[in-house]
Order: C-alpha cells, then sequence, then structure tokens
C-alpha cells in the first residue's frame, strides 16, 4: 500500500510512511478525520466528506484544511493502490494539529495530514447490537465532530464484541436514543422510520444525510428505551450504507422488514448512480 503524508510531502509506501512522536493527534488526540468508502477506485461522497472535514476543524479550532489538496491527494492514493484494494475499499482522511508539546498546548508547526486506504469486505446483511449505558455528552463542545478522541467508543464497542455483537447503541446524557460507536440509527415505530436528532449529539454522518434526503425517514428524538419497542432496526454508515439488525441486546428483530428493506434498497440504487452527490 502507498499512503498520503504531508510530512513525506506525498505518497510513500505504507511500511515508510511517518510522523513526528510529538504529534497532538498522536499525543493528546487533537485532530479530526473521516472514513470514506471506495468503490472501483472512486470514494464514495467525497465532496460531502470534505465538507464535514472542513466543519470539524473549524469546531477543533484548526486551521482550515485545503480542501482542493485532500481531495487531490484522496485522488492519488486511491489511484496508487487501485489494484491492490481490489473493488471495495476503506479510505480514511487523517488531519491533526501537527506537531505540538507533549502538554496540550499547541505548537506552532504546520497541520498534519494522512490519507491512507485499505481493502475491506462487504457488511453482514445484518448486525446483532447491544445498548451500553455510557452517555454521549450532546453538550460537549465535540458532539457532532468527528474528532480522533475515540477512547470511548473503543471500549464500547469491545463491550459489544463480548457480547457477540457487532455495535453498541448509547444514549444521550437525557437518556434519549443517540447513536453507535460508527454509526447512526434508525428504527421503525408504528410503521413510521426514524433516526434520532442532531440534539442528541450524535455524528451528523453522511449515509445519515444523504438517507433523510433519498428516503422518507423521520428525525425525531426518542427514549433509548424505544429500542425494545421498535419494529425494525438498522445501523448507517459510510461502509455500511443501510444495513439492518436483527437483535438488539436479547430481542429478536425482523431483517430487513417491510420498512427498512425497501429504504435499503432505495439508498443503493441512489448511491450506485452517484458515487459522488
Amino acid at each position: 500500500m502507498r499512503f498520503w503524508v504531508s510530512e513525506s510531502g506525498g505518497l510513500v509506501d505504507a511500511d515508510e510512511a511517518r510522523v513526528s512522536v510529538l504529534d497532538h493527534g498522536f499525543t493528546v488526540a487533537d485532530g479530526v478525520f473521516e472514513t470514506l468508502k471506495v468503490v472501483d477506485g472512486t470514494a464514495f461522497a467525497l465532496s460531502r466528506h470534505l465538507r464535514r472535514l472542513e466543519r470539524s476543524a473549524a469546531r477543533m479550532g484548526l486551521p482550515a484544511p485545503d480542501l482542493a489538496s485532500i481531495a487531490d491527494a484522496v485522488h492519488e492514493t486511491t489511484r496508487a493502490n487501485r489494484a491492490e484494494v481490489g473493488p471495495l475499499g476503506r479510505l480514511r482522511i487523517t488531519y491533526t494539529a501537527g506537531a505540538g508539546e507533549l502538554g496540550s498546548d499547541r505548537g506552532e508547526a504546520a497541520a498534519t495530514l494522512v490519507v491512507a486506504i485499505a481493502a475491506t469486505a462487504p457488511w453482514p446483511d445484518s448486525a446483532p447490537v447491544i445498548t451500553v449505558p455510557w452517555p454521549r455528552n450532546e453538550r460537549s463542545p465535540l458532539a457532532g465532530v468527528k474528532s480522533t478522541s475515540y477512547a470511548e467508543n473503543v471500549l464500547a464497542l469491545a463491550e459489544a464484541r463480548r457480547h457477540g455483537a457487532a455495535e453498541a447503541l448509547m444514549p444521550d446524557t437525557q437518556g434519549r436514543l443517540c447513536e453507535g460507536t460508527g454509526s447512526n440509527v434508525l428504527l421503525v415505530l408504528d410503521g413510521e422510520a426514524i433516526t434520532p436528532s442532531l440534539a442528541t449529539g450524535c455524528l451528523p454522518g453522511i449515509t445519515r444525510e444523504l438517507a433523510l434526503e433519498w428516503c422518507d425517514i423521520a428525525e425525531r428524538d426518542v427514549p433509548l428505551e424505544a429500542l425494545a419497542d421498535a419494529t425494525e432496526v438498522a445501523l448507517m454508515s459510510s461502509t455500511r450504507d443501510i444495513q439492518p439488525v436483527h437483535r438488539v441486546d436479547a430481542h429478536a428483530v425482523p431483517a430487513p422488514g417491510r420498512v427498512i428493506g425497501p429504504l435499503a434498497a432505495e439508498f443503493r440504487r441512489r448511491a450506485r448512480a452517484d458515487l459522488d452527490p
């Protein structure tokens, strides 16, 4: 694999890719990132992901990223690795504050940019999930920011794995259903497809954004306990698209179901028609 690394000035073999050990992305998770699906060498919804990267950087107080240069880096990386990646890949853009002090104060160094890619496999047709009690803080300054500070997600996902599940769903501090560790949530109540609002502190996912535009989905807050009453549940993320859920904790749900099945099919159809909406 070849990755694009700003400190190297461009593409470099993966085993030679280096950033400073003083980089704030490493020492204090002072950075933002995006994960994109790559289909036959094309990054899906790249322009939307770059706009969200820009918003996240602004919220973090990071220098404004040069989106045109990052787009070029993405295209270089996907072209250089297309044969090795194959038909389906996972691409990550990481943008950090650059080298700084060992404490929390930022230095004067330029921001660091890394674009990395790897082959991936399609997700299973459906997934089991669990709920965890650790809430998202909707009042946090990082609420809705795709920050590299991901330790809470790592712990929650590890808990899901211990229970034989693929994802962990969590509430916000008010007990409202919020999101998963790397996904937004879709559930069906009384025949209506619903996803929690951004007021819960959930990430404004790109797949969530497109699904709201393309499909008949309501944006409304519900308590975490509503999952027990849902007739269908699904996860939404850039690599999953809309993935039905067949079990929530000990509760089995139909997958894909009469509502989410057609929604997922419509999303796939629209996504195939336009790889960079």
